[in-house]
Parts: structure tokens; C-alpha cells; sequence
């Protein structure tokens, strides 16, 4: 094996040190940042969130992999993605319209017994994984089920029969306008 192919497996141990040293000090820094800012850091995730994970792992692994970014540098950063992440948060509780944009409404997909297609194909959700979603909820039939809302970071929740469960809707976006309320009024009504 000649030096170009040897240096290309091992280039000394500088920077295996190297690697060691700074992942095992970064990732502590990371886990002390993460820890100090929240649990609403590491929520369930929407695409700002999605975005702002995926911008540690880039930062971390230039943390380890490149010799141009110190420790100090990778760590202000690190710092920075969690700074904005609670500037964000903090402006989203705060201001409804802020939170509308960079967050997606909820949006009901099956209302009693009926698949919302509209919703459903402007979501891209198959009636399959809707089934899927009541099976894992614990209902065997449709039927058993009052409404399906795909939440704001892709999951779906199941409301089963239950006439309160309705209440769970006020703040659903739905695509059929007006038809959800008129339904909802009759569900309300037969159940009393």
C-alpha cells in the first residue's frame, strides 16, 4: 500500500485525539445546552423543529470531523441553534400569527364514519394508514371511531365514540367548511 492509500486509512494519531476529545467534550456541551433550554427543545417535532435538529447533527459533525472549527467555535454555535430554537418557541406561545406561520394546523381527516378525501389527499394520508391509526388506538371498526385529526408534526390522533371527544375539534382545520359544524351540532344533540 503505498503512503497516499495509508494516510487516507489512518493520518496519525492527532486526529483520532482529536476526534475523541472534542466529540466527547461537544456532545457534553450539547446535552448541557439541550438540558438548560427545555423539553420544548427536543418536542415532538414540526418542520422548524425538523430543521433545527438537523442543523446540531451538521454542527456537531463539523465539530468532529474538521480541523478548521474549534471547540469554542462549534459550541457557540451550538449554543446559537438553541438560543434561536427558545426565541422561536417563546415567540410562538406569544403571538398566534407567528405560530401560524411557522407551524401547521392540525387537520381532520375522518369525521363519523366518513373519510375527508379533500383533506386526506391535501395531507398525502392513504384511508390505509388512517385504518392503521384506528387499529393502533384500539378500534376494530370505523364505526367505532368519532374523528381522525393529523396533528401539527404528521401524527395522527383517534377520537373514539364519545360525545366529549368532539370538543377535541374547535381548533381543527377542516377542508369541508361549515359541514363539520352542522354535524357536530346533530352528534351533540342525538347524544343527549
Amino acid at each position: 500500500m503505498n503512503d497516499i492509500g495509508f494516510k487516507m486509512i489512518f493520518d496519525g494519531w492527532a486526529p483520532v485525539i482529536r476526534t475523541l476529545v472534542l466529540g466527547t467534550l461537544s456532545y457534553l456541551a450539547l446535552v448541557f445546552l439541550l438540558r438548560i433550554s427545555g423539553k420544548r427543545t427536543l418536542s415532538k417535532m414540526n418542520a422548524f423543529d425538523l430543521v433545527v435538529t438537523v442543523a446540531f447533527g451538521s454542527t456537531l459533525a463539523s465539530i468532529l470531523t474538521s480541523s478548521q472549527v474549534s471547540l469554542v467555535q462549534g459550541v457557540l454555535a451550538l449554543g446559537l441553534l438553541v438560543l434561536l430554537q427558545l426565541v422561536n418557541t417563546f415567540l410562538a406561545v406569544r403571538y398566534p400569527k407567528y405560530q401560524a406561520l411557522i407551524k401547521a394546523q392540525p387537520t381532520l381527516i375522518f369525521f363519523q364514519g366518513q373519510f375527508l378525501t379533500d383533506a386526506m389527499q391535501k395531507q398525502r394520508v392513504s384511508q390505509e394508514e388512517v385504518l392503521a391509526a384506528m387499529r393502533q388506538h384500539g378500534a376494530a371498526e370505523p364505526s367505532e371511531v368519532d374523528a381522525v385529526v393529523i396533528e401539527t408534526e404528521g401524527s395522527l390522533s383517534v377520537l373514539t365514540k364519545n360525545a366529549s371527544s368532539l370538543d377535541a375539534l374547535d381548533r381543527v382545520g377542516v377542508s369541508t367548511s361549515g359541514s363539520l359544524g352542522r354535524r357536530k351540532d346533530a352528534a351533540e344533540s342525538s347524544s343527549r
